[in-house]
């Protein structure tokens, strides 16, 4: 199941709005006959590719798979099925499908007498589908918030100077998280101080570009901009009243203003119709902010540089937090050495939890 895990990985970032799905098939003997995983939305399901794999030696054996079997038809037949008329003997699969139109392959499998057990490995398997398993649960996409600061949680100079606080490796690593993402999302201001590209350059592996976001109250943005190059498709979301004239032909999402910008929710609803499942939000402090303030922050990763600044705007602006009881814990996942960085990787604390 560990391998139908990391199997299930190479697909993030390429397969939404479906899930990262990881299958491995055992002959009847125990051997490992087969391997697969959904490599892209609308191509063979994870199940599909391995048997294809495993051919004739799938007969009698074992399909272990890190999300339950599909029971529908969509763009590709029902999983469930497949596994019956291959001959499988027995099925393992680690996270129960929440959705209604697909769940049920459990069932199915079990009345055709094919032997089911659920829920081996189901946290480190949930982990490895956490976007597409938010999205289903909250009708939004799962929001990443990165950062990178210096230990005394700086994001720039006191003269607004930021390149580089991170090292190299950080930044290499920061493109994998983009190349993993559905969308990246940054505010104006971003925009205006970096003219960023936010594409995924120099990752491994063919990448599927993550829609670029603009979350641009008054429509400041110029045709120049980077983030307008044709590398990667660009979205510009705007006030319903803010005039584009100067943006033709750019792909504009008109949302309602909420105080001090455009309300966060709208932009993930706006976001979730176009089948984004997953965001990387990348903007400055009060970007982070807002998301934190509304509750649409699901993990953060921070790079934090060994160098202090003692000045200059801080990783996170007004959140509406005005105490310390008020104050989002998180939950530390993973703490890593990423050249001279450390990379903490963090989750909000579930109430239930505290």
């Amino acid at each position: 199941m560990r391998r139908a895990i990391a199997l299930a990985a190479r697909g993030l970032g390429s397969t939404s709005p479906n899930p990262v799905v990881g299958c491995v098939i055992l002959d009847a003997a125990g051997q490992i006959a087969g391997e697969g995983w959904h490599q892209r939305a609308g191509d063979p399901h994870a199940e599909i590719n391995a048997l294809r794999a495993a051919g004739g030696s799938a007969r009698g054996g074992t399909a272990l798979v890190t999300l339950e079997p599909c029971n529908h038809t969509g763009r590709t037949g029902p999983c469930a099925q497949a596994l019956i008329e291959a001959g499988i003997a027995r099925v393992v699969y680690a996270v129960a499908d929440p959705t209604p139109d697909a769940n049920g392959g459990g069932a199915t499998l079990a009345a055709a007498g094919v032997a089911t057990d659920s829920g081996l490995l189901a946290d480190e398997a949930a982990r490895g589908n956490e976007a597409w398993l938010t999205s289903v649960r909250l009708l939004r996409p799962f929001v990443l918030w990165k950062y990178a600061s210096t230990l005394d949680g700086r994001i720039a100079a006191a003269d607004g100077s930021s390149r580089w606080i991170s090292s190299p490796q950080s930044r290499a690593d920061v493109h994998r998280l983009r190349a993993q993402a559905d969308a990246v999302v940054v505010g104006s201001g971003t925009l205006q101080a970096d003219d960023p590209q936010l594409a995924a350059r120099d990752v491994e592996g063919e990448v599927t570009q993550p829609l670029r976001v603009v979350l641009d109250t008054n429509a400041r943005t110029m045709p120049r901009a980077r983030v307008l190059d044709g590398t990667a498709p660009t979205l510009i979301a705007v006030a319903q009243d803010a005039s584009t004239l100067h943006l033709p032909g750019v792909d504009i999402a008109r949302l309602p203003r909420a105080q001090g910008g455009i309300a966060v929710h709208a932009l993930l609803t706006e976001l979730y119709g176009r089948g984004v499942r997953s965001v990387l939000l990348e903007g400055g402090p009060t970007l982070a902010g807002a998301f934190v303030e509304v509750g649409a922050v699901d993990k953060v990763v921070g790079y934090l540089a060994p160098a202090l600044l003692g000045a200059g705007p801080t990783a996170l602006g007004d959140a509406g937090i005005t105490s310390i009881g008020q104050a989002l814990r998180l939950d530390v996942a993973d703490v890593t050495r990423i050249g001279p960085d450390v990379r903490i990787t963090a989750y909000p604390s579930r109430p239930e939890e505290n």
